[in-house]
């Protein structure tokens, strides 16, 4: 089933009419905002989506700070829920743990999606066997209380060198995303390996090291294909690579995954929040694919961009395991039973 077919038309024709202003706001030249501040923080995966966005926002807003952090996803959530930021970046969607927090702390929320993600698996440019591996390889790789410490181990076929591990520590989405999706359970791994809630760090210490293995999002291993190789995963129907075409045909499982921005529902119905949103969803296509990421389809940021307008709050995805969509535009068939969504009323 392909990714630009099968569309949600209910969801699609109730966010049309909730939002028939979209197309003249879009259009039309915002004014400029006074001196305001918005606090992000959360994904180091999402980051560089952010990032460029506060970046070229700025160029039209110039009096709006947009300050971004990177605490990881659950880092960002734990903040967020304790209505410390405007906007909280996430690599997966909010737990129900979390959804508890934010209602002690009265924060209601927005959930919106931003790109689409290729969690990558990489290897240094060097390790020059490693140039597929099948998801119960990976599994015996990073399970807990794995004793594999050599490639050898893995694969009879590959040399007897050591193996060493790099990935997101515990606050990450993309750690809590890739432990259910590879060991079957969130959080589960080994505690072996050198973890960092900042992608860099692993981009750097993955790069230099032969012999290495990690993942991380999809846009740290296109901005360092110099320095990395990424390793194609075989779930069952032959090495797939991580790629835009991959995910959108659904052929790159189970680490294709959507990635979500969170605003403060009350932050919302500031002039500077309203603004960038606005114009976040009239621009993300191209930035998102800047900064090495998969853009949604239109349709689906005009999705995003009416559940703004219409102060939708709540969400449709938690603990929703996306390991088995095999078309991950079947996450908006969600949208359309609303059993998790709410108006805002005012």
């Amino acid at each position: 089933m392909r990714l630009h077919t099968n569309f949600l038309i209910g969801a699609l024709a109730c966010s049309w009419l909730l939002t028939g202003s979209y197309a003249a706001a879009k259009e039309s030249k915002a004014k400029e905002l006074p001196q305001s501040n918005i606090t992000v923080d959360g994904s180091s995966t999402v980051f560089p989506v952010l990032e460029a966005i506060a970046e070229e926002f700025g160029k039209s807003q110039p009096n709006v700070r947009v300050a971004v952090g990177v605490s990881g996803t659950g880092g960002g959530f734990k903040r967020f829920c304790r209505g410390e930021t405007d906007i909280s970046n996430a690599s997966r969607p909010i737990k129900e743990t979390e959804i508890k927090t934010c209602k002690e702390h009265n924060v209601e929320f927005i959930e919106l999606p931003i790109a689409y993600d290729a969690l990558t698996v990489v290897t240094n440019t060097s390790t020059s066997w490693a140039s597929c591996l099948t998801t119960a390889e990976l599994k015996s790789i990073w399970e807990p209380n794995s004793k594999i410490q050599t490639w050898k181990q893995v694969r009879s076929t590959f040399p007897d060198k050591p193996l060493k591990l790099f990935g997101p520590g515990h606050d990450s989405g993309t750690f809590d995303y890739f432990t259910e999706v590879i060991n079957g359970k969130s959080a589960e791994s080994r505690k072996d390996f050198t973890a960092s809630e900042d992608d860099n760090v692993l981009v750097q210490g993955i790069g230099r090291t032969v012999g290495s293995l990690g993942y991380f999002g999809y846009s740290y291993y296109v901005n360092n294909k110099s320095k990395l190789k990424a390793v194609q995963i075989d779930s069952g129907k032959g090495c797939v690579s991580p790629s835009e075409e991959s995910v959108l045909k659904g052929t790159y499982t189970p680490l294709s995954r959507p990635l979500f921005i969170y605003v403060n529902a009350k932050a919302a119905n500031k002039p500077e929040i309203t603004e960038l949103l606005r114009w976040t969803y009239s621009h993300s296509a191209e930035l998102i694919s800047s900064v090495g990421y998969i853009p949604l389809t239109s349709d689906l940021y005009k999705v995003a961009q009416a559940r703004v307008d219409a102060k939708t709050t709540g969400t449709m995805f938690a603990n929703h395991n996306f390991a088995n969509e095999s078309n991950l535009h079947n996450i908006y068939k969600v949208a359309t039973s609303g059993t998790k969504d709410k108006k805002k009323t005012k």
